[in-house]
């Protein structure tokens, strides 16, 4: 096992935090396999227990490990990483080996207001169906889906049982809208209680808030609000230098 350096100029916090995310990414500390104690790891490594305390921080604010009070500290499950690409959740959990699954938490028809028809591109008080699920992996609960879709173009929409479907399935066989284009805006920011509830998170717990508009041959079909656990989440995309001016 590696040792801390007290000559190097990296924190010793810092150099504890890569051994322990060492021990896990080797798998030498599996999935749910508690870690030493911070007084085991105090005496290993010859640090103080302010020390060690601030790298075990370091590592549950990252979400590599998680505290379970009156049990100790444990490695999490590998955060998901949020695909950046017109998908539907269904299909991108079980491309993930995961299953999906969805529980119906509203369906209704309701009139745009004046923001929600500049969204979508139609006229205030058309009608729209409003569509709220709690999506779960493996049973888990990720993510609570709120989607906005003109009734113009899935009429009957209401009357399809959507449990443990893909909309954007649904929305291709049954009407022909199959989403060729879209808009994603990221942000962070904290649950509220209710759906704080719904996610098995504490009160102000992190999520990350999704609104994407989703076109389908230059028609915006759908406006989707989605809070997704910040726990269970991370974003990776791939960065390229911009091109050169001659």
């Amino acid at each position: 096992m590696a040792q801390i350096d007290p000559d190097s100029p990296v924190p010793k916090y810092f150099q504890l935090r890569e051994i322990l995310l060492d021990l896990v990414e080797s798998n030498e500390l599996p999935i749910g396999a508690a870690i030493p104690s911070e007084r085991d790891l105090s005496q290993r490594f010859d640090l103080s227990r302010m020390t060690v305390r601030q790298a075990v921080d370091h590592l549950v604010s990252e979400g590599r490990l998680h505290r379970v009070p009156g049990k100790g500290t444990f490695v999490a499950r590998p955060k998901i990483e949020l695909a950046l690409q017109l998908t539907s959740f269904t299909d991108d959990m079980r491309a993930r080996g995961m299953e999906p699954g969805s529980r119906d938490l509203d369906r209704r028809v309701v009139r745009a207001s004046a923001h929600l028809a500049r969204q979508l591109g139609i006229q205030p008080g058309d009608a729209v169906h409003f569509i709220e699920r709690l999506r779960t992996a493996d049973g888990e609960p990720l993510s609570i889906e709120r989607a906005h879709i003109p009734v113009a173009l899935a009429p009957d929409l209401d009357a399809y049982d959507l449990t443990g479907r893909s909309l954007y399935a649904l929305l291709e066989s049954r009407y022909g809208l199959v989403m060729d284009a879209g808009e994603l805006t990221i942000d962070g920011g904290l649950a509220d209680p209710s759906d704080a509830d719904l996610l098995k998170l504490p009160r102000g717990g992190a999520v990350l808030l999704l609104q994407r508009r989703s076109f389908a041959g230059g028609v915006c079909a759908e406006l989707g609000v989605s809070t997704y656990r910040a726990d269970r989440y991370q974003l990776r995309t791939l960065l390229g230098a911009p091109a050169r001016r001659l």
